[in-house]
C-alpha cells in the first residue's frame, strides 16, 4: 500500500490545487491538493511539511495542521491511502516548484471544486467541509 499526504491551503474562500502533468503515470491531466509519497521512517506531518516545501516553496507552521480525513484509492499492491490535512498557517508564497510533476498551480473557489476533473471525487466534499482559517 502507498502512503500519500496532501494538504489543503485555504485563503480568501479559495483552497490551493496543483495540476497534474498529462504525462504524469498516475492520474494525468487530472487537479489534486499539494502533497506527495511519506517516506520510511516519516510522519504524515513531517511527508507533509517537506512536500510542501519542495513542492510549493512554503514552510507550513505544523501546530496549525489539522487532519481532515482519509481517502483510498486501488487495491492490492496498487492501494493508496491519502492523508488529507487542512493547513491553517504558513510562510512564503506558494509557487509551482515542481514543474516536472504539475503543469500548473491554481487558487479554486471551494464552491468551484465540484465542476473540476479531481483526482479524488470524494476530496471537494471534505474540502468544503472545512472552516475558513485565519491566514495572514
Amino acid at each position: 500500500m502507498h502512503v500519500v499526504v496532501t494538504g489543503a491551503l485555504v485563503e480568501n474562500g479559495a483552497v490551493l490545487l496543483v495540476h497534474r502533468s498529462p504525462t504524469r503515470r498516475a492520474y494525468p491531466d487530472l487537479w489534486d491538493l499539494p502533497g506527495g509519497h511519506v517516506e520510511a521512517g516519516e510522519s504524515e506531518l513531517q511527508a507533509l511539511a517537506r512536500e510542501m516545501h519542495e513542492e510549493l516553496g512554503v514552510h507550513i507552521v505544523a501546530e496549525s495542521a489539522s487532519r481532515l480525513g482519509d481517502l483510498h484509492a486501488g487495491s492490492g499492491e496498487n492501494a493508496v491511502h491519502v492523508g488529507v490535512w487542512q493547513i491553517g498557517d504558513w510562510v512564503g508564497s506558494p509557487t509551482n516548484r515542481a514543474p516536472d510533476e504539475h503543469d500548473d498551480i491554481a487558487w479554486v473557489g471551494i464552491s468551484e471544486l465540484g465542476g473540476l476533473p479531481l483526482v479524488h471525487g470524494d476530496m471537494a466534499a471534505l474540502v468544503r467541509s472545512l472552516p475558513e482559517p485565519d491566514h495572514n
